[in-house]
């Protein structure tokens, strides 16, 4: 029977973007600034102003909310029958991608859509969708994923031609994301343990591949390819070399984060207040934007988001494992666990912990395609959550907590 939604979840990632609204109007002055700036130049605008990020920013979220809705009422055994047709037209994205692009240093990852003011990242979506399909797939065959030619060569084949599309763009670090996800799908969903080695082996001798076959002149940093970013980035993690903070190639931005982190640690700015911002930390409201909320809000700030986002996989989890269907458990199970994964790299990058990446802060850092996804992944874990029975599964916690306090009764007489 078809029961509420899981206020808990939808109520703390309300707060989550409301926070991410408030934030996004504090760290985008400068960049604000700076965009209205050139559309002066270009008799675009009258005048600058520091609230562009602002505006555009409340747009994607009202859309995206409407989104939600939409979502939440379409049962979810509807993404079960249409999963094959959902994730064609993902993949049907990245080739359109390589042939309409907005390209970025090197990188093809935007569509640019005519007479709209915003451009659609088709990775974002496949993030979603591909775990999607692989929850479809695995559910529907189950009882052949043990097999080698049933389970592991189909699903090698999938997975690889995937990760093809991506590379073409190249998105090295959605590949990362994605990739270790559906690994863990498949040996979860019951594929024979023997060939994880396999597809370890088969990770391992790609990053070894992509890292040593582009080159690029380390003392000038010219000579990048597409994919020679990748290769760079590796190498200025591992090095402190000295010369590329100067020249504010990769380094900087992760100097500079590490700055807006650890200057002041013994208290906080405060909203509006942050030094970083204002051009010293590059692009601030995308990648980097956890730096500044440490930096206006000190570690209780980082404390409250990431408890946030810890709560979220929680609220995950109980859905899932109170679901009776295998695909809703598949599908939200992996859906949070890409979630914690891809806010945690984040954060990680940010206090460079792993090489710098273009990973996104769910439901924090701006974007369109990003915001609309995470509403996306939520509305359909809420869908599941309508379906289970939240009363049942309190009852049996405090059946489960009376017999243990019962039992500690006993044991002290």
């Amino acid at each position: 029977m078809e029961k509420q939604v899981d206020y808990k979840l939808f109520f703390v990632v309300i707060l989550l973007v409301i926070f991410w609204m408030i934030m996004i109007s504090s760290v985008s002055v400068y960049s604000s600034f700076k965009v209205t700036s050139s559309m002066v130049k270009k008799w675009l605008l009258l005048e600058p102003y520091n609230y562009f990020y602002v505006i555009r920013n409340i747009s994607h979220v009202i859309i995206s909310l409407v989104v939600l809705w939409i979502i939440v009422k379409v049962p979810y055994t509807l993404f079960e029958k249409h999963a094959r047709y959902i994730f064609y037209w993902s993949l049907s994205l990245l080739v359109i991608v390589l042939l309409m692009w907005m390209t970025l240093k090197w990188a093809k990852w935007w569509i640019a859509i005519p007479w709209i003011p915003f451009t659609i990242q088709p990775t974002e979506f496949l993030k979603i969708w591909f775990i999607v399909y692989l929850a479809y797939y695995f559910k529907k065959f189950k009882h052949s994923l043990h097999t080698f030619e049933n389970g592991f060569l189909p699903f090698i084949f999938i997975l690889w031609f995937v990760v093809l599309l991506v590379a073409l763009q190249p998105d090295f670090w959605t590949i990362m994301l994605i990739a270790p996800v559906a690994t863990m799908m498949f040996f979860t969903a019951g594929a024979n343990v023997k060939y994880i080695l396999s597809l370890a082996i088969g990770w391992l001798l790609l990053i070894t591949f992509v890292y040593a076959i582009w080159d690029y002149d380390k003392e000038t940093w010219k000579n990048l390819n597409s994919l020679g970013y990748i290769t760079q980035r590796i190498d200025n993690f591992l090095s402190n070399e000295k010369n590329a903070i100067e020249d504010k190639t990769i380094n900087y931005q992760t100097e500079q984060a590490i700055i807006a982190i650890w200057s002041w640690w013994f208290g906080w700015l405060w909203f509006w207040k942050s030094i970083q911002k204002f051009g010293y930390l590059p692009e601030v409201q995308w990648d980097f934007i956890f730096s500044v909320i440490v930096e206006e809000l000190w570690f209780f700030g980082a404390f409250i988001l990431v408890s946030m986002y810890l709560f979220i996989w929680y609220r995950g989890m109980y859905i899932a494992l109170r679901s009776t269907d295998l695909f809703a458990k598949y599908l939200v199970i992996w859906m949070t666990s890409r979630f914690l994964m891809q806010a945690f790299i984040n954060i990680w990058v940010n206090i460079n912990i792993v090489p710098l990446t273009w990973i996104t802060l769910p439901f924090i850092s701006y974007g369109w395609s990003s915001l609309l996804t995470c509403m996306i992944w939520l509305a359909m874990i809420l869908n599941v959550s309508r379906y289970i029975d939240h009363r049942e599964a309190k009852s049996k916690f405090f059946a489960r907590w009376s017999r243990f306090m019962n039992f500690l009764k006993k044991d002290n007489n």
